[in-house]
């Protein structure tokens, strides 16, 4: 039997890339999942699988969600792969409206959804994810708001798993380099398929979010650079965002 039986899981940003690619992974190993996204998930409502529709950039709607998955069940593991982007993003043409839709969704979102899930955390000495960027690390051409709401999130991860480890939580950070899914498509100008072929898939993520819950208690990642080795690794420059 798999360590995340009857575990419960809340995937937030559920509707594609690695979201999704969690949700499969999680729900195939044995876990109760939920999956959070704006829009509907392509999966069937069963018993351990839930699907809940609403707004990162409505904070309203996010207590109201939040609130009624932790009414159900004790949450034993938060996936937090939600993330936004615009093609407008170099610092000198990024709207003000932009970029607080960019902060919302990529740090504050995850900030309100992991203090909720907090007291539930604690209770199961669960595990939070946060999906942060590898240009939280390396600055690229993702865009200024981006990267300060990657670099924000990567904070986040550090601060509160440095707050709340006496308390049993465990709270990693993935930063992976680039991913070939739909979210490249708001790019100003998308990468060929030569270049996505060499690109990290969204299973190689989910792969690692369920490597870092499925750990012992005794064991804990901090953080973990995940990185496409063609285009990404060490020595080769980033040419994925040029």
């Amino acid at each position: 039997m798999s360590t995340l039986s009857g575990r419960v899981v809340v995937v937030i940003g559920a509707s594609s890339g690695v979201g999704l690619a969690a949700v499969r992974q999680f729900h195939d190993a044995g876990a109760i999942v939920h999956a959070i996204a704006r829009r509907k998930t392509p999966f069937e409502e069963t018993e351990r699988f839930h699907a809940h529709t609403f707004d990162l950039m409505d904070s309203v709607a996010i207590e109201r969600g939040m609130t009624a998955i932790l009414k159900m069940n004790p949450i034993d593991v938060l996936v937090y792969a939600a993330g936004n982007n615009v093609p407008k993003r170099r610092l000198a043409e990024t709207s003000l409206e932009d970029w607080n839709a960019i902060i919302q969704v990529n740090l504050s979102a995850a900030f309100q959804t992991l203090q909720m899930a907090l007291p539930s955390l604690r209770e199961t000495h669960g595990t939070a994810i946060f999906i942060s960027s590898n240009s939280a690390a390396w600055p690229n051409l993702s865009g200024t708001a981006y990267q300060a709401s990657k670099t924000g999130l990567f904070g986040l991860a550090r601060s509160g798993a440095y707050e709340e480890h006496q308390n049993g939580v465990r709270i990693s950070v993935i930063l992976p380099g680039v991913i070939d899914t739909p979210f490249l498509d708001r790019r100003a100008d998308p990468p060929n398929a030569a270049k996505r072929v060499n690109m990290l898939l969204p299973d190689d993520v989910a792969s690692a979010c369920l490597f870092l819950a499925t750990l012992p208690e005794r064991a804990y990642v901090p953080e973990m650079v995940l990185l496409p080795t063609y285009l990404q690794a060490p020595g080769k420059g980033d040419g994925a965002h040029k």
